[in-house]
């Protein structure tokens, strides 16, 4: 059955402290949910699994995963030291001129105006069905966390309308990156070269830098 939307934040709150210390074997035997039976698969699959447990809506269009109150979820893994072991995904990047808007109406920004982060185990040493889900939080960037996120967009975008895409790389941005985003290598899509001329590429994906996410946590846990 599918659980209902939360209507607040302080539901969608209540009902992620209610996952906190859990099993993903105890989280996914409730809601009857297959685990993958190799730790490869899970990419994704934990995403899920939260999204199943909490009635989340957004699914993978460009809203957040809250639509009725504007929230977005993140999960976010966690090594034993209590870092991000990997960079979090936000959405994909626009290949094109036309698709690439202002700051402000952008999609990147529309996610991490405000964001339910679930820090969940992730140490490889942990099997997975074992790893337990964390205490919850709810953030939204302060001034200057925004002006760094808006500074990376704008470098990164002015590249892609430039016609550097095959430029860019993982280095560039402070705390906003963009990275391959595809399933396997052969998955393209429709990008402008820097002749003005249409090609192919492989999808990408803004993500933010495991540096970044780790001040997020620190200012949440007060450390």
């Amino acid at each position: 059955m599918q659980i209902p939307a939360p209507r607040t934040e302080a539901e969608l709150l209540n009902r992620a402290a209610a996952l906190a210390g859990k099993s993903l074997w105890q989280l996914a035997e409730t809601r009857q949910v297959p685990v993958p039976a190799r730790q490869k698969q899970a990419k994704g699959w934990i995403g899920a699994l939260m999204e199943n447990c909490l009635g989340a809506t957004g699914s993978s269009l460009p809203v957040p995963d809250f639509r009725e109150i504007q929230v977005e979820l993140k999960t976010l893994p966690i090594n034993h030291l209590g870092k991000p072991r990997e960079s979090t995904y936000v959405c994909t990047v626009p290949l094109t001129r036309e698709a690439i808007t202002s700051w402000d109406h952008s999609v990147v920004r529309l996610k991490l105006t405000r964001v339910l982060w679930i820090p969940v185990e992730a140490d490889p040493s942990i099997p997975l069905p074992r790893r337990r889900v964390g205490n919850a939080f709810i953030w939204s960037p302060d001034p200057d966390e925004e002006q760094q996120l808006r500074a990376d967009w704008e470098e990164l975008t002015e590249m892609i309308c430039l016609g550097e895409l095959d430029y860019i790389n993982a280095r560039f941005g402070e705390v906003l990156q963009i990275r391959p985003k595809a399933a396997n290598a052969r998955a393209r899509t429709r990008a402008c070269t820097d002749e003005g001329e249409w090609g192919t590429t492989v999808p990408r994906g803004f993500y933010l830098r495991p540096t970044f996410t780790y001040r997020i946590l620190q200012r949440h846990s007060g450390c």
